[in-house]
């Protein structure tokens, strides 16, 4: 049976070191960013959270990306994954910036709604990539013409597209794991089945169900209490598992009811989050205009070596990590640094040692 991804969990236990420089207080790059080339969307998907994260929009040239790329593989990034407020293949600059990136020695993913994504420029990016993700909600064209906020067509131009890629991959017997993502509303509970089953025919890697996260004022609406009512058909879609094909709900989230045991945020030192437009700060939820007060800067006016290297960037994180940051109160529900935050915050509280994991090496490592 081939390596199965973590899907619900994280993967720090294999980056013992840096988890160990950090809690001597060292400055450490981070494992994994998350980023955007562009804040621009082609979908306006009804769970949307890139609509509360307005800010001052930068032009993500191809030079100021690939001075990114690079300061990102000299200090010692290890992994880049295009996502986050925006549709990255909106971006002129993707395919060359995957290229890029991977020139560099880092590992690099994307993940897309994938209805712009070139079919001829396929056979190029996927030996390049860890892993491609698409981001779907539903397995049937009405139901996703009305979630993503996109017409019907979109939904036959996107499977199609996932096929050619797992034909690709076949044929060539490339590493490149892909798999299908399904943001779960309650409304969506129809298209749970419909998507694993699809996903199966398709022969993609995986299909994972996630949470839809919220602001700390519940600007989305998301009832998490409903999620506890699903669990049997959950379990239902995960039967369609086999030695090929996976299917994993994000259960430590999904059962949450949308909540955190941690108090302050010790995740982006290890895993930063940068807006499509540029702007760096510590996570997807603080990019709105609103919370500048921990923005750290633009990578379009300062390469990230400097913003990285400079006072702002740490007063910012060690002020999220401090009694005076509560991120019960001050933060949005399940964040991507989530369960990066729960061990972390476990290791600060004496309940659980660094200790060099046991068992085999688990893939797509460096995206933590």
């Amino acid at each position: 049976m081939k390596k199965e991804p973590i899907l619900d969990g994280h993967k720090l236990d294999w980056h013992g070191d840096r988890v160990e420089a950090w809690l001597k207080g060292e400055r450490i790059a981070p494992i994994t960013i998350d980023c955007s080339l562009t804040r621009r969307c082609t979908y306006r998907c009804v769970y949307c959270y890139g609509q509360l994260q307005a800010n001052d929009e930068k032009r993500m040239t191809r030079d100021v990306i690939f001075r990114f790329l690079d300061d990102a593989a000299e200090i010692g990034v290890k992994a880049i994954s295009f996502v986050s407020d925006g549709e990255s293949t909106c971006s002129p600059h993707l395919y060359d910036a995957i290229l890029r990136g991977r020139a560099n020695g880092l590992d690099m993913a994307l993940g897309t709604n994938g209805y712009l994504l070139q079919v001829e420029r396929l056979e190029e990016i996927l030996p390049a990539l860890t892993y491609l993700r698409f981001n779907v909600s539903a397995g049937e064209p009405k139901r996703y013409a009305h979630i993503h906020g996109c017409s019907e067509k979109c939904f036959h131009t996107v499977f199609d597209t996932v096929k050619k890629c797992v034909e690709i991959k076949e044929e060539r017997d490339l590493q490149v794991t892909i798999g299908l993502q399904m943001v779960l509303l309650p409304d969506f509970e129809d298209q749970i089945l419909p998507l694993a089953k699809l996903g199966k025919e398709l022969g993609v890697d995986y299909f994972v169900i996630k949470h839809c996260s919220d602001d700390e004022k519940g600007s989305l609406g998301v009832d998490y209490s409903q999620y506890f009512g699903m669990v049997d058909i959950l379990k239902q879609a995960e039967g369609f598992s086999d030695e090929a094909y996976l299917v994993k709900a994000k259960w430590s989230k999904l059962m949450s009811g949308g909540k955190r045991k941690y108090s302050q945020c010790y995740g982006p030192p290890f895993i930063m989050q940068f807006s499509g437009s540029g702007l760096v700060a510590p996570c997807g939820m603080l990019f709105n205009n609103k919370y500048k007060r921990f923005h750290i800067g633009n990578i379009a006016d300062t390469s990230f070596k400097e913003l990285w290297q400079s006072e702002r960037y740490w007063e910012v994180i060690n002020f999220i990590a401090s009694k005076k940051f509560n991120a019960k109160k001050e933060c949005g529900s399940l964040c991507l640094q989530h369960k990066v935050n729960e061990f972390l915050w476990d290791l600060k509280q004496g309940d659980v040692e660094v200790k060099k994991p046991e068992g085999e090496t688990p893939i797509h490592i460096n995206f933590i």
